[in-house]
């Protein structure tokens, strides 16, 4: 825990960001971190819990109250012993994570809940500060070999455990540079690149082999992979959503991934051709989610002429949802700081038509305002509202409504299950070829970072068990506990 009735003493304090007008003018991180008294003070306010919520509630297993107790008593590198016990990269949730475990707080009952997901990058961030990151290869090889497929946090994660487990690992990104989606889906102004490049180095250093513009099935053989002794497909769920609606073909109607990819390569001196640029344009983002978000904030410096997004589902209350009472993950407005930097948030609106002049260009979208209609025990029903139609400007318009599931070039080359949700099926993250794991969204679907490196790490367990009969490496909860 951490002080003694520090809650009420200290209140909620986050980090502050640069000012909009400043911001936006380049894709640099914007936060502006705690002095270190601060962040003692957060650790502080942690409460001594009976049954600790934020702990059950992370997907990670992360030792929460701990690792604030330490912060409290000012022993970092024992917070960062305890951090790293559960999970690989604290330096990406930390930025990137919504954070469940803040929502369980139990503090957030009756106040502010305890600034979790900041201390736990303040941890991470003195630790690399301080040279306490250091490269532990394992003592001993086993002599197996294991391809990891997908460099995101499920394959970082599963090949690092794998690492540690004596295995020698072999990561496969098809894209030039490793990070999967953290490295050309996030922004650079959410995650600079240069702090997946910090952890990649560690991870080459402990022993683990990394291939880039290798995409297995198509430059490199399934023949070639299964000489492996095992396998972990961890590609992400990357099969874009798209909209069955009229114009959709039309010049300037993109999908939000290609939009963020192309702008990180090419801040990365990366030679793009025909890249899309929201400069001078009416933007409309599509989609209300994260990616949408990351889309306004990239459209605003680009210097767009306007941006609008546009949601489909009802506007979330400004307050925890009475249907979603603590500690469940709430139904609640979220206000990024892209849309802070400028947008016009539209909830209840649907597509219909995306329009084109002669050449094919879009010119506009025509919209309705719609409701759900609930009814018990069936799905819930679109219902037009008559009258509502509306014209809006836009010359390029973002589609950010997520992934169907993931691509299946692997799953059919390989002889792979899908489950009823599109996903490759897998018990126990074994698939129906007993030699072949996978984890992330490639499994479980479109999901969290925080789930994706929970995935990687009980993957890992599983291919260990498999190879050698028996595993040591730790599962969600256990820390560093053997278990057999």
């Amino acid at each position: 825990m951490g002080k003694i009735g520090g809650f009420k003493e200290y209140n909620r304090t986050d980090e502050s960001n640069i000012v909009v007008e400043e911001r936006v003018s380049n894709y640099n991180e914007f936060t502006i971190t705690l002095p270190k008294d601060k962040i003692k003070e957060q650790g502080s306010r942690c409460m001594d819990c009976g049954i600790p919520f934020c702990h059950s509630a992370c997907p990670l297993g992360n030792l929460i109250p701990d690792f604030n107790d330490m912060v409290h008593q000012e022993e970092w590198e024992s917070a960062l012993e305890i951090l790293q016990s559960t999970n690989n990269f604290p330096e990406f949730t930390g930025r990137l994570c919504p954070a469940p475990c803040e929502k369980s707080c139990v503090l957030g009952i009756i106040s502010e809940p305890v600034a979790i997901e900041n201390i736990e990058k303040n941890i991470i961030e003195r630790g690399f500060a301080e040279g306490w990151i250091k490269p532990q290869p394992p003592e001993v090889r086993t002599g197996k070999t294991v391809a990891v497929i997908g460099s995101g946090p499920a394959g970082l994660a599963a090949a690092q455990q794998l690492n540690r487990a004596g295995h020698y690992v072999t990561v496969f990104e098809r894209d030039n540079a490793i990070g999967g989606l953290l490295r050309y889906g996030i922004p650079n102004f959410k995650l600079e690149k240069g702090i997946i490049d910090r952890r990649v180095a560690v991870l080459e250093a402990e022993g683990i082999t990394f291939k880039t513009n290798v995409n297995v099935g198509v430059n490199y053989s399934v023949e070639e992979l299964n000489a492996f002794d095992s396998i972990v497909l961890c590609g992400g769920a990357t099969e874009r959503r798209s909209l069955p609606t009229k114009g959709i073909e039309s010049k300037g109607v993109v999908q939000a991934m290609t939009f963020l990819t192309q702008q990180t390569k090419s801040l990365y001196g990366e030679v793009v051709s025909d890249q899309i640029m929201a400069t001078g344009k009416d933007v409309i983002v599509i989609g209300g989610g994260d990616t949408g978000s990351d889309c306004v904030g990239t459209s605003n410096r680009h210097g767009a002429k306007s941006v609008t997004n546009f949601e489909i589902l009802p506007k979330p209350p400004v307050g925890r949802s009475e249907t979603t009472p603590w500690p469940f993950w709430p139904l609640q407005l979220k206000t990024s700081s892209s849309h802070e930097e400028g947008c016009n948030r539209n909830w209840l609106i649907n597509t219909k038509e995306f329009i084109s002049n002669d050449k094919g260009e879009l010119v506009g979208l025509k919209t309705v305002e719609v409701a759900w209609k609930m009814t018990p025990g069936q799905r819930p029903e679109l219902i037009e509202k008559e009258g509502s139609e509306k014209i809006w400007p836009c010359d390029l318009a973002l589609l950010a409504l997520g992934f169907t599931g993931p691509e299946k070039t692997l799953s059919d080359q390989l002889g792979l299950e899908i489950d009823m949700r599109s996903n490759y099926k897998a018990t126990n993250y074994q698939t129906n070829v007993p030699h072949i794991f996978t984890a992330g969204d490639m499994r479980r679907g479109q999901s969290l970072i925080v789930w994706a490196i929970s995935e990687g790490r009980e993957a890992a367990r599983e291919v260990d068990k498999y190879l050698m009969g028996y595993t040591n490496l730790p599962t969600k909860g256990n820390g560093d506990l053997p278990n057999l």
